[in-house]
Formats: structure tokens, sequence, C-alpha cells
């Protein structure tokens, strides 16, 4: 998309549409919970959400009682808003406003979250950087859990066009340094009352 400004695009989306007006909006992020609670995840892992922006997921983390949470978004509106909803709270939470593709690390990760941001790289430049960053970032035995549309999935999310993987896609794509270890698909609910389809795969770092 030549000349497109993502930056300002998301920007644009987090200043002007509410919480129930945008299509990944979930009260409780049932499904990317259950990575952490269904496999005994540390309470003091090192976990950073990737895209959370004012995603609920770390509002529920903190209920959970973890403690070493992150969170990047490329919109500072978005971080503005889930900082201002969870009040004091919000202290206990590295936010990180950064492009994923210009992203530089200052700590290694146990738990790398991306619920559909690796979608929204369609560039073969931009998917390898991305590769490169998460196999640089996780450690050693961490866990990468990477969420997009599915290859029945929506073509677009925001107007913007999106890049579709199957199980098996999103799985070769990161096979050269994670371990796959859960892959499934999903459908989301949309506040709209329509259905998107997603893939999941849980990695275990190499």
């Amino acid at each position: 998309m030549t000349n497109f400004d993502r930056k300002s695009h998301w920007e644009n989306i987090y200043s002007t549409k509410s919480l129930e007006e945008v299509s990944w909006h979930q009260p409780i992020p049932t499904t990317s919970l259950q990575f952490f609670t269904k496999n005994n995840i540390p309470l003091d892992a090192k976990i950073i959400d990737i895209g959370g922006g004012d995603s609920f997921l770390v509002d529920n983390l903190l209920e959970l009682g973890y403690t070493n949470l992150s969170v990047l978004d490329i919109s500072a509106a978005a971080i503005e808003r889930a900082k201002v909803r969870l009040n004091e709270n919000a202290s206990k939470v590295t936010w990180i406003v950064s492009d994923i593709t210009q992203f530089k690390p200052e700590v290694s990760y146990d738990f790398w979250h991306d619920r559909a941001v690796f979608h929204f790289l369609t560039e073969e430049t931009e998917i390898e950087q991305y590769r490169t960053l998460v196999a640089d970032a996780v450690v050693s035995n961490g866990t990468l859990a990477v969420g997009t549309f599915s290859e029945n999935g929506p073509l677009k999310c925001s107007g913007i066009e999106i890049k579709r993987y199957s199980i098996v896609e999103l799985t070769t794509c990161f096979e050269s340094n994670f371990e796959p270890v859960e892959k499934f698909q999903i459908n989301h609910d949309t506040p709209f009352g329509t259905v998107q389809h997603f893939t999941f795969v849980r990695f275990k770092k190499k």
C-alpha cells in the first residue's frame, strides 16, 4: 500500500471509535487467556502483548496476578485509553508505543502474544523482519502465541488488506525457530453480530 501511513490510520481509529465500534473488542478474551491459565504460565513471566492497544487482556492478566506485563501498540491513543481504564493499575504495566516493524526490545520475553497484528504485515520484507524480531526477543523454551485471520477469514480489517493464514501456513512461517505445540481455528463474534474466522498457533522456542 504505497504511501500508506499506518500509524496515522490507527491513531484515527482509536481517536474516533468507541470500544464497541471496533471488530476486535472482547470484554473477556477467553481464547488468549487460556494460553496462560491452561499452561500454568508463571505469574512473574515476562509477557508482551503485541498490538494490545486497549485490549482487555492486560486487565484480565493483572486480575490473575501477573506482575511483569508489557503492552505494545502503534497507537498512542489506544494505549492512553487503556491507561485511563486501568487507572492506578496502569502503573503496573510497561507501555510501548511502536510500529512492530520498528520495535527494538530492551529485554527478552518468556511469552509473546499477538492476536491480529502479524496478519497486517503483507510484504515479505516485513514478515521476515517480524520473524527475526520474535526469534531474537523470546527466550529459549519461551512461548509465541499468534492469532491471524484464517484462510476463510476476512480479506480486510479496518479498511486495510491483511494476509490470511491456514494452520499449516502459520506453522510453517515460524517453524525454523519455534516448535508448534497447539494449533486450532476459532470463530470470533464481533460486536456487530458478524463472525471472523481465526487461526491460532502456540509455539515453543527451540
